[in-house]
């Protein structure tokens, strides 16, 4: 009898942001999620987990500007075609919702990608926290706009010293 059940498995990862549970699947990182309580380690030695603390150890130390971890997004099509555009988003910057949408070819689907922003079950990895609201301002964020506002300012310190290293 041949079932397609999927087999899941569970990290922990302490950031300076909090808790991350990391969740995957024999194809990649499937969801990460934050997690307010103390959470007894559940890991199983997985290596695309143990890939994915390692990859997420480098960017909170400021040495990792895109992920190389393999995903296994669950989602609509549309879904995911904003959540891959989320990634070509350049470390330390930020672009709207009204840009995502001309990047995916539709600016009348600026309500949709953010619902789909909303959605995204990988944040850090895939950086919804690079989008913000046609002022500027920052807006929603599944982890709290502390982390948000946090992340935001974690890569613009480093990409701000990258770029004053460039100019000697």
């Amino acid at each position: 009898m041949r079932t397609n059940k999927e087999i899941f498995c569970k990290g922990i990862y302490k950031s300076p942001i909090g808790i991350l549970e990391i969740t995957a699947t024999d194809k990649g990182i499937r969801k990460i999620s934050f997690s307010e309580t103390p959470v007894n380690k559940i890991s199983t030695l997985n290596p695309i987990i143990e890939n994915c603390k390692k990859e997420l150890n480098e960017y909170f130390e400021g040495e990792r500007k895109n992920f190389g971890v393999k995903l296994d997004l669950a989602g609509t099509e549309f879904q995911k075609l904003v959540w891959m555009t989320l990634t070509t988003i350049p470390y330390g910057e930020t672009v709207t919702y009204l840009k995502i949408a001309e990047l995916i070819g539709d600016t009348k689907s600026v309500r949709a990608v953010g619902m789909a922003n909303s959605r995204n079950c990988v944040p850090v990895i895939v950086p919804c926290h690079r989008v913000v609201g046609s002022n500027g301002n920052l807006t929603g964020y599944a982890g709290g706009l502390w982390r948000k506002d946090w992340l935001l300012k974690h890569e613009l310190q480093y990409s701000k010293n990258e770029k004053q290293l460039d100019l000697f």
